[in-house]
């Protein structure tokens, strides 16, 4: 099956309005234009009930391909199901917080002002490291040039201002927008 676009994949399967009742936001890398063949579309979700987010899950698409579901061991249990439609792998993350306040939906949001400011010369240096099989998270901090865990980091870049992040973009060698 050819792959449509991650739009088209969300649509023929009415997976927003599907989810409605959980608050869904797509997140990653393909409505950041950076997604490479082997990328995925992740759809987070605020599931307070995970019993209930998984009865969902399980009623809408337990019939796609591939179709598997999860519940993490950890303290908040997040519960994460995936399949196959479209060309696409399709993850879905419900989490017990709102997804304003997941680290994913919170990751999305500083690569998206980043993006926003770095303009061509920073997406095109992002698309290689991306193509050169590094996650979204690690070509963001290799790009920028700053060590350490790239999740924990990108977490900190949350708060910092337009200005302060047109700064370390241009200290990494992107002029981009600045505020």
């Amino acid at each position: 099956m050819t792959r449509c676009t991650y739009s088209e994949a969300l649509e023929s399967l009415a997976l927003l309005p599907r989810l409605a009742a959980f608050d869904p936001h797509v997140a990653g890398t393909p409505p950041l234009g950076l997604d490479v063949p082997s990328s995925d579309i992740d759809v987070l979700c605020h599931a307070p009930d995970a019993d209930r987010f998984a009865t969902v899950l399980w009623d809408a698409f337990a019939d796609q391909t591939g179709f598997a579901m999860q519940q993490w061991s950890h303290s908040q249990r997040p519960v994460i199901a995936s399949f196959h439609a479209h060309g696409w792998t399709i993850e879905l993350f419900g989490h017990p917080l709102p997804v304003r306040e997941q680290a994913g939906w919170r990751h999305f949001c500083v690569e998206r002002r980043l993006l926003a400011l770095g303009g061509e010369p920073f997406r095109a240096a992002l698309r290689a490291f991306r193509e050169a099989g590094l996650k979204t998270e690690p070509a963001f901090a290799k790009a920028l040039r700053i060590g350490g865990d790239p999740y924990g980091t990108l977490l900190a870049l949350e708060q910092r201002s337009d200005s302060d992040l047109a700064n370390l973009l241009a200290r990494a060698g992107f002029k981009g927008k600045r505020s």
